[in-house]
């Protein structure tokens, strides 16, 4: 087949679908300078996917702790629902271990160790069918700093207001 000169356009899986979020951590976007961004597998049980699809999740406390070269998301809370079955004994605040490649998993031990960052969980979303977890090496904001944000924020909604005002009265 000839070439027509363009580049042929490169498929990617990941813009093929959009990521479903299940939940988002929003509070660690206003606490951290975020750096850098990954993406980790879960490790759950049963009564925990239920409970995901449910919508059961609060991420808000959460954070990831390495332990013996392996990463664990710890505070993600998934709460148990009324259905689960007897013989299971749901722990809400269970530690979750997370999969990712091993040297990816070195690289952010030597980060986090010698640089001074920390593991945060961004979100859960589903990928393929699976529960993945974003997690980001992050540096924790001082506090002239989350007055920035805050005033940021207010200016853009201040400023927006403004606008819509702006566009009402010419009308």
């Amino acid at each position: 087949m000839p070439s027509s000169g363009a580049p042929a356009p490169a498929h990617n899986s990941n813009t093929s679908r959009p990521m479903s979020n299940i939940a988002e951590n929003r509070r660690a976007r206003f606490e951290y300078h975020l750096e850098e961004h990954h993406e980790a597998g879960m490790v759950l049980q049963g009564w925990e996917v239920k409970a995901v699809r449910a919508g059961q999740v609060q991420l808000t406390d959460g954070y990831v702790l390495i332990r013996d070269g392996e990463l664990f998301l710890i505070g993600c809370r998934i709460n148990a629902l009324r259905e689960a079955s007897t013989h299971v004994h749901p722990e809400a605040d269970r530690t979750k271990k997370l999969l990712m490649k091993k040297d990816e998993i070195k690289r952010l031990i030597g980060k986090v160790e010698q640089r001074g960052f920390t593991l945060v969980p961004l979100n859960l979303h589903y990928k393929g069918g699976r529960v993945k977890a974003e997690i980001a090496l992050a540096k924790g904001k001082a506090e002239h700093d989350k007055r920035n944000t805050e005033k940021k924020r207010d200016w853009e909604r201040e400023k927006g207001r403004l606008m819509r005002h702006k566009v009402s009265s010419k009308a």
